[in-house]
């Protein structure tokens, strides 16, 4: 697809496609769930796709993609810069994802299509918004023992829920992105979220995405 360059295009762009976002309930238990993150460096875009087995959360897979950075980091219009190479991180995995984790918004965005909703969308893949901050809604502070969560509200209706991921640490953000349930993604983020805030899928991608950063600034050979 042809990805657009500006913010007038891009808002189109998210507007048009958001009319494809479906909150269902997923068909069958997932076996495999992926993460994916971005790192940046020098107008590249360097992404990551982590695949795990689910409900076990044993590592099976990573696959990677660097493009450049064609559009600049505005809030709101995140997919549109990293979400081409975090397309093609996907599609170079060799098993596919029953439900891909993104570290971004779903629908608890001010046009209700996060990067989680876009890349759910593109791929046609269940997907999960989990970020570390709020990017639209209200809600109140959780409770502080693991697995507790309040939901976030915006203009009257449930887009996502502040999830406690260990006791006594900062909550995440979490939203439906695509095909999936809230109550469904917040299930997967803390059997995902076993020994640390952050879910084994996204920290994983996250990790590996800044070590293949330190090699392109050291001008290191990246083997694909």
């Amino acid at each position: 697809m042809k990805w657009p360059r500006n913010i007038t295009a891009a808002r189109e762009s998210q507007l048009s496609l958001r009319e494809k976002v479906k909150i269902l309930p997923l068909g069958s238990s997932p076996r495999f769930i992926a993460g994916v993150d971005a790192s940046s460096f020098n107008h590249k875009i360097i992404a990551v796709a982590s695949l795990y087995s689910y409900p076990g959360i044993e590592s099976l897979e990573d696959a990677h993609a660097i493009g450049k950075a064609l559009f600049p980091y505005i809030p709101g219009f995140l997919s549109f810069r990293e979400g081409p190479a975090i397309l093609n991180a996907a599609k170079r995995m060799n098993s596919h994802p029953d439900v891909i984790l993104v570290d971004g918004q779903g629908i608890a965005h001010p046009r209700g299509f996060g990067i989680a909703s876009h890349i759910g969308v593109l791929l046609d893949v269940p997907a999960i918004g989990c970020a570390k901050s709020r990017l639209i809604g209200e809600y109140l502070e959780p409770g502080q023992e693991r697995g507790e969560f309040s939901h976030i509200t915006h203009a009257g209706q449930i887009v996502g829920a502040v999830l406690r991921t260990r006791e006594g640490v900062k909550p995440l953000f979490v939203s439906p992105g695509h095909l999936i349930t809230l109550e469904e993604s917040l299930e997967i983020v803390i059997k995902c979220a076993n020994r640390y805030r952050i879910p084994e899928p996204l920290r994983r991608a996250d990790r590996i995405s800044r070590i293949l950063k330190l090699c392109l600034v050291s001008g290191r050979r990246i083997e694909r």
